[in-house]
């Protein structure tokens, strides 16, 4: 009767990719990705878990005849940073799940990997 041992086998080896899971997920949160717009006229600086931890805007960005562009280059480095926490959420991700990541990037607004983050 080998079963039991299989059972317990296979418990201590989900066990163990749950533990590189969380630790992924750790190192992601403390990671800090930077998106930019504009030749870096603005940036933003995110963690892993698309929190913004940091919002840069040269002085030549500002135009008070023309907010909308500052706000234009203010979305696009947002967006540009959350793209890259995407792709680092799917670099520390997807080997764990054997490249298992939905197949769906997170959207704006949206925590990478459907909020396991």
């Amino acid at each position: 009767m080998t079963q039991p041992n299989d059972m317990q086998e296979l418990i201590r080896q989900a066990a163990e990719v749950q533990a590189a899971l969380q630790k992924a997920q750790m190192e992601l949160l403390e990671t800090k990705v930077t998106g930019t717009a504009g030749g870096e006229l603005v940036t933003v600086t995110m963690t892993g878990g698309a929190e913004i931890t940091d919002i840069t805007i040269k002085p030549e960005a500002v135009d008070t005849d023309d907010i909308e562009s500052l706000q234009d280059l203010i979305l696009a480095a947002y967006r540009d940073a959350h793209t890259q926490a995407g792709k680092l959420a799917e670099e520390k991700i997807a080997p764990l799940t054997g490249g298992a990541t939905g197949g769906q990037q997170a959207g704006p607004g949206e925590i990478p990997f459907g909020g396991i983050i």
